[in-house]
């Protein structure tokens, strides 16, 4: 009995590696990006980037994943939208009780990655989060659709969930109150803005050949750029 268990367990993680083997990237013609028509500055080549990442039909190019770290530096990662880009940096919204938000109150660093398969770039982003006040962060909830009030509205984020039935008791009075209180307010609700000390280019190659561009802020504020080995 023990051994057909182990035969199937082998089987299927065979069966896996035949599929990680057999997935195929960028089969697709790739934009060509010339670094030395690269911005002085890298806000304008993300804008440029993530309209180009819409405009070829990536599915939600404003999601990004997040990494934070605890006080001990174990680090955490998650998806999370793309709020703004702007001169003060990349912005995100969260709850400050969730497990990003202690994370963040404990470690004021962050990193962000963009991934757009429809034309095989990637943007790296890292640099010191600044939590924005109560009036900017009601402000960018205000902004949400009636869904993303609603499960603002819940809370609790990341606390542990006793079932599924709870959640959904809660969700369905989120929501009526969200369509009753458009305005409504949760005080834990926060606005990050991550202010970037390095943003990373990745444009993909067929041939592996990818063209790597990295911005580093100097002390002065401005930005150097340099090429990196792919």
């Amino acid at each position: 009995m023990g051994t057909m268990s182990d035969e199937t367990a082998d089987s299927r993680q065979e069966s896996f590696r035949a599929l990680l083997r057999s997935l195929r990237v960028w089969d697709t013609e790739l934009p060509h990006f010339d670094p030395a028509t690269a911005p002085a500055e890298p806000l304008p080549l993300f804008q440029q980037w993530l309209r180009e990442a819409a405009e070829a039909g990536t599915p939600e190019p404003h999601t990004m994943t997040l990494a934070t770290a605890d006080a001990n530096g174990m680090p955490s990662v998650r998806t999370v939208m793309l709020h703004d880009a702007d001169r003060r940096g990349w912005h995100f919204a969260t709850h400050r009780t969730s497990r990003k938000g202690r994370e963040l109150a404990a470690r004021h660093e962050a990193a962000l990655g963009f991934y757009w398969p429809a034309v095989g770039r990637q943007v790296r982003v890292r640099g010191a989060v600044t939590a924005m006040g109560a009036r900017e962060s009601r402000a960018d909830l205000a902004e949400r659709s009636t869904g993303a009030l609603a499960a603002a509205l819940v809370g609790r984020q990341s606390e542990p969930l006793a079932s599924c039935a709870e959640l959904a008791r809660a969700s369905e009075a989120a929501w009526e109150r969200a369509l009753r209180e458009p305005d409504a307010a949760v005080d834990s609700w926060t606005l990050y803005v991550l202010e970037a000390d390095e943003v990373e280019f990745f444009q993909g190659d067929a041939r592996r050949r990818h063209v790597r561009l990295l911005y580093r802020r100097t002390r002065g504020g401005g930005w150097v750029t340099e090429l990196l080995w792919p």
